[in-house]
């Protein structure tokens, strides 16, 4: 072991549902974190992988490993459906989702239009403020805390935005999440936001923007979005699936290239040594394909299915590396 604990950046993939496996990730890798070995100095997340990040972030500098674990399990057990009327909802939504993936011709409706949108938002405001203090925040990263990151895109400027400690608020986790056929854009600073799916996903490069003493040595991406893909996808079905994956895999393949650039030109001395620093790069991949159309599923079976798989391949993500 190294005299200091390696320095560690996590950065958390969007994807609907399927984050709920970035949760189970996240549990296990609490539950074996040690502070001798690892530092981390900075986490990142793009719509429910924004939830995530934030879940993590709160518990530890607010308490230890065990209460991000706790606020982790209490964000996703109160994301769950919940009774017959959600239920009833939950498959109206995910059945819609699937027709529409299969390319059948449906109806559109702008979220704007109908009143559950607004409804299901309300619902993931008060389940995030059930279990974070936003107004809190602030304070918090006056203490020398890892960096918390959340990513979005600006509607009206055209451009990427992430939102970085304490100018992590309820609205900006929500704009992180706002799909934009599901639910309306969140006005933050007179602009509109929609999802960060549609921007960094999840953001990186903020998590480089630290002084040497404090850049990541490894950056770990938990990724939900398959990376490969066997054979052609010839089905329509198929088709939407590889397309929805490619889409949510663009922007964080092209950073992570970036990073190893980067790595290269220190490689090769054109960088200084004490000014830059090599990252290593690693991918927790999910591993398992689910269809498109199960990224809007909250059925807790489900849920708890994808945690689970999360921390299996968490523990064999942290069996690889011990000497």
């Amino acid at each position: 072991m190294s005299e200091s604990p390696t320095r560690v950046a996590i950065a958390c993939q969007g994807g609907g549902s399927h984050t709920a496996f970035t949760a189970g990730v996240l549990r296990e890798l609490l539950s074996e974190w040690d502070d001798d070995e690892y530092e981390l100095v900075g986490i990142s997340g793009t719509s429910g992988g924004a939830f995530n990040a934030l879940a993590t972030w709160y518990g530890l500098v607010t308490g230890d490993a065990e209460t991000a674990r706790r606020i982790l399990d209490g964000l996703w057990n109160d994301m769950a459906v919940d009774g017959p009327q959600d239920r009833w909802l939950n498959t109206m939504v995910t059945g819609f989702s699937r027709l529409e993936a299969a390319g059948m011709a449906l109806p559109t409706v702008s979220p704007s239009q109908l009143p559950a949108p607004e409804l299901g938002k309300q619902r993931i405001r008060q389940v995030l403020e059930r279990h974070i203090d936003f107004g809190a925040i602030p304070d918090l990263c006056e203490r020398e805390t890892p960096d918390l990151v959340v990513g979005t895109v600006d509607i009206n400027a055209g451009v990427f935005e992430t939102f970085t400690n304490e100018a992590v608020t309820v609205e900006a986790v929500l704009a992180s999440a706002a799909v934009p056929n599901i639910f309306e854009a969140v006005e933050i600073d007179d602009h509109y936001h929609w999802d960060g799916l549609f921007s960094q996903n999840p953001p990186v490069n903020d998590l480089m923007h630290q002084p040497p003493g404090r850049k990541p040595e490894e950056l770990w991406v938990i990724q939900v979005n398959p990376q490969s893909f066997e054979g052609e996808p010839t089905t329509s079905e198929v088709i939407a699936d590889r397309r929805n994956e490619l889409s949510g895999n663009i922007s964080l393949n092209q950073e992570l290239r970036f990073i190893d650039r980067v790595n290269d030109w220190i490689e090769a001395g054109k960088l200084p040594a004490d000014e830059f620093t090599r990252t290593e790069i690693s991918r927790i991949e999910m591993g398992k394909r689910f269809h498109c159309s199960t990224k809007v599923d909250r059925d807790p079976r489900f849920l708890a299915e994808l945690r689970d798989l999360g921390a299996t391949r968490a523990r064999e993500f942290m069996a690889a590396r011990a000497p």
